[in-house]
């Protein structure tokens, strides 16, 4: 699979995260369409099929990178020793 850049993840769960939030206070065609549009993005950046396992594959891919952020500062301040 390849990875999705940090930035394009963040985009997509923001996008999914919003579309849920207008579908559960006003459900309508335009928020439904909206709903599985960013749930479609989500699935296809993770390689999964459903919702619950996207967001469990975002989740796991931002610690990724947020441990590599951590990785490369602590090589940084090595560098600068």
């Amino acid at each position: 699979m390849i990875l999705p850049a940090e930035k394009e993840l963040r985009a997509a769960l923001a996008r999914f995260a919003q579309a849920r939030i207008e579908h559960d206070v006003i459900p309508t065609g335009r928020t439904s369409g909206a709903l599985e549009d960013a749930t479609y993005t989500l699935c296809v950046m993770t390689g999964t099929r459903t919702a619950d396992h996207a967001l469990s594959a975002a989740d796991a891919l931002m610690e990724r990178y947020r441990a590599e952020r951590g990785e490369a500062a602590r090589e940084d301040e090595t560098l600068a020793a």
